[in-house]
């Protein structure tokens, strides 16, 4: 089934319903990618406008991490094109997208065990801005964004503690933080739910929602939290065996029967 709605520009969370006019934040141009004589992904094209909130169900091993790496320059592309606001950034790299505005977290963490909440913070301003960090702390710019990104994040009253220490959700949060630091317009956010407790998941599913609908960034999330995705997402986007089986609105991917034969049986 060719993907419905492939292109259209959602209404929410602040995007116009003269988007059309403008270039997409991000658009994929039948991007594949083959590794060793394996087809991985395949001919997956979709256009996300500003202020869109994207959601990326399916099963493991559908392809989902995979497409998030060819966005983001971990994996190179070996068909198709990725444009970033109209500009083709297919060659380019990690670092030059996120200088265009995309910003990453991961399914597994990366931060250090050892190093406070706050100390991770200014480490990421320090990368984001190239600036020395004895200029920074003589100037009192790293106090000031320290202390903006902690009450952004909801994590001032643990700015002194090691990550080692923090809970699956505050560890989520703090990956949100250092990722904020560098004001990224288009966020890809990889299974932001992964190790969160019950009890965390409401918290962070409404940070989320704030950086999405209160600061106007277009997000791409994939989650295997169907009950977070469907208050979150303007559209889904079901991958399937490395290719976009479907696309659209929540309410028509989970009632599109060629979704339910696919997944008969698994989980989305």
């Amino acid at each position: 089934m060719a993907p419905r709605n492939a292109t259209a520009p959602a209404v929410a969370g602040g995007a116009a319903t003269g988007a059309t006019t403008a270039a997409p934040v991000l658009r994929l141009s039948g991007v594949g990618w083959a590794v060793g004589g394996a087809t991985i992904l395949q001919g997956v094209s979709l256009d996300v406008h500003e202020g869109e909130f994207l959601a990326f169900i399916g099963p493991n091993g559908a392809g989902k991490t995979s497409l998030f790496n060819l966005i983001s320059g971990l994996s190179p592309v070996t068909s198709g094109t990725v444009e970033l606001d109209g500009t083709d950034v297919t060659a380019e790299s990690v670092s030059t997208r996120a200088r265009r505005g995309l910003g990453r977290t991961f399914q597994t963490s990366s931060l250090w065990p050892g190093m406070t909440v706050a100390e991770h913070i200014r480490l990421a301003a320090q990368a984001a801005t190239g600036g020395s960090y004895r200029f920074w702390r003589r100037a009192g710019r790293y106090s000031e964004q320290v202390h903006r990104t902690l009450e952004r994040t909801g994590l001032t009253h643990r700015a002194d503690t090691p990550a080692g220490s923090l809970s699956h959700g505050e560890k989520r949060k703090l990956e949100l933080a250092v990722l904020l630091v560098g004001e990224p317009r288009l966020m890809l956010l990889d299974e932001p739910m992964a190790g969160v407790s019950a009890e965390e998941v409401p918290a962070l599913t409404e940070l989320i929602r704030s950086l999405h609908r209160d600061e106007g960034r277009t997000v791409l999330m994939v989650e295997h939290h169907m009950d977070v995705l469907l208050g979150l997402a303007d559209r889904l986007a079901v991958m399937h065996h490395g290719t976009l089986l479907a696309l659209d609105t929540p309410q028509a991917v989970m009632a599109d029967t060629t979704v339910q034969q696919a997944y008969l049986g698994e989980a989305l």
